[in-house]
């Protein structure tokens, strides 16, 4: 089985306040699979991404990479599979400069200081913050940030990217290049987003989340489509989707 799968079963998850994010979510990811999770606030988009990688521990159900599951005996070695591009990339940066920051994962691989340079270079040259090095990640725009956060997870070359809201406060060209990026990778992507032409620019799947289970899993076209579908989860069509668009052939599982 490959170590780019990334499976969830029967997973459930309640906060220490007793709420309950996820209740009984079930899906399977392949390799080189784009896909877009979706949902309005609170229906479990977060949750779920950080289940991939251990930041979270489920209540019941388990999550699996490849052949492993996610337990704490497994987290180093499912971290350096799994990249985690968060929501605010200030949670990130912590180093006092750019480049610090991106070589941080690879210095706690236990990775040769050339072997460091190498992929500190390589990944800032990926996401064109190459000039960014010797800044401190403070005076960055919200762009530039985000750019930097996500350099930091490729120079520990994962298998699969996931990311948490990743075009969230950023201008036009940012987020263009942000797609633009997106779209050259060969990883498997896992993309929670309320930006909806981000999804239909870079996924070809979609997984749409409500009230913490999995209401539907299809391609972008048949999703954007369901009209009753969106309305009972609460979102809208991109805003690049045709108005007059009708039709269905997503699989609803809710």
């Amino acid at each position: 089985m490959s170590h780019h799968l990334v499976e969830a079963r029967d997973l459930a998850f309640a906060y220490p306040d007793g709420t309950r994010a996820l209740d009984g979510l079930s899906c399977r990811i392949t390799h080189g699979e784009a896909v877009g999770v979706v949902g309005a606030n609170g229906a479990g988009k977060s949750t779920l991404l950080l289940h991939f990688n251990g930041l979270l521990s489920p209540s019941s159900g388990e999550v699996r990479i490849g052949d492993l599951p996610v337990t704490a005996a497994t987290r180093v070695h499912i971290r350096q599979t799994v990249g985690f591009v968060f929501q605010d990339a200030d949670d990130q940066l912590f180093m006092p400069t750019v480049e610090e920051d991106v070589a941080f994962g690879p210095l706690n691989m236990g990775l040769p200081a050339d072997e460091v340079r190498r992929r500190v270079n390589e990944a800032l040259a990926t996401v064109g913050a190459g000039h960014l090095a010797r800044r401190a990640p403070y005076r960055l725009s919200g762009g530039e940030k985000r750019a930097v956060a996500i350099a930091g997870v490729l120079a520990m070359s994962p298998s699969i990217l996931v990311l948490d809201e990743p075009s969230s406060g950023l201008d036009p060209a940012a987020r263009r290049r942000l797609i633009d990026l997106l779209r050259s990778f060969s990883h498997t992507r896992i993309v929670a987003t309320h930006d909806l032409d981000l999804v239909l620019d870079v996924c070809t799947r979609v997984l749409v989340l409500h009230e913490g289970r999995l209401a539907a899993d299809g391609a972008p076209a048949a999703i954007f489509a369901d009209a009753d579908l969106l309305a009972r989860c609460h979102l809208e069509p991109p805003l690049s989707w045709p108005r007059a668009a009708s039709g269905g052939g997503a699989t609803a599982t809710a």
